[in-house]
């Protein structure tokens, strides 16, 4: 298991559809169900989704199951897409870990740090669309650089489970912005028809360059 640290390292809306704003931020919390530090960053990843600038998503990794509870959301891809940032940030993997923007990771319960990164990030520049339409989805990116990639992140809004063992046994966890499903989305001028995704299912497209920063995002929340 990756050990828990508590080190920052800050290196380097609408109902159909919330289009990139000049002050739009990503938050990407990477959590567990097995980690007894994590319950007060989901509490806060909840209150930061709230806001109409925020774009939140919770990836639950794997690499606690092993401490008796086997997370119901952790994935082994979302261990591997931590483990990504950590390289491209030159940081280490722990929980919880909040990203901004894709370009500073720090304590994911430290509010004042995760609010004051986020007020200093740097704006994401490509224009970037995604709405609900009546067989699927519509994304739009504009123009991006060489070597830009772009994912539809698929999550559950709210969920709650009775954990059973584990560092958290006993307690009823309530979590935010699930993340159940990513697609690779192509990126290309004009829109792109996607298809579509749960009803009760939200969704965010995410465009990064080739060093992992995020430049555009918008989100289809339910």
């Amino acid at each position: 298991m990756q050990r828990r640290t508590f080190l920052t390292a800050a290196l380097a809306a609408p109902s159909l559809a919330w289009a990139a704003g000049p002050s739009l931020t990503v938050l990407e919390l990477f959590t567990s169900q097995g980690c007894s530090s994590c319950p007060p960053a989901d509490a806060l990843l909840g209150q930061l989704a709230q806001r109409p600038d925020t774009i939140a998503m919770a990836w639950h990794v794997d690499y606690w199951n092993y401490l008796g509870w086997k997370d119901p959301y952790a994935d082994k891809r979302w261990t591997e897409r931590q483990r990504d940032y950590a390289r491209h940030l030159r940081g280490e993997v722990y929980t919880p870990a909040m990203v901004v923007n894709g370009a500073t990771m720090l304590v994911g319960s430290d509010g004042y740090g995760v609010t004051q990164a986020m007020a200093h990030a740097a704006p994401l520049p490509a224009p970037v669309s995604l709405r609900r339409t009546a067989t699927g989805l519509e994304a739009a990116i504009g123009s991006a650089p060489a070597g830009a990639t772009a994912q539809l992140v698929i999550y559950d809004p709210e969920n709650a489970t009775a954990v059973r063992a584990g560092e958290n046994a006993g307690r009823q966890l309530k979590e935010y912005r699930i993340v159940r499903e990513v697609r690779d989305v192509p990126v290309s001028a004009g829109s792109v028809s996607l298809a579509a995704v749960g009803p009760t299912q939200g969704a965010a497209l995410l465009l990064r360059d080739a060093a992992w920063r995020l430049i555009g995002a918008a989100d289809a929340k339910i």
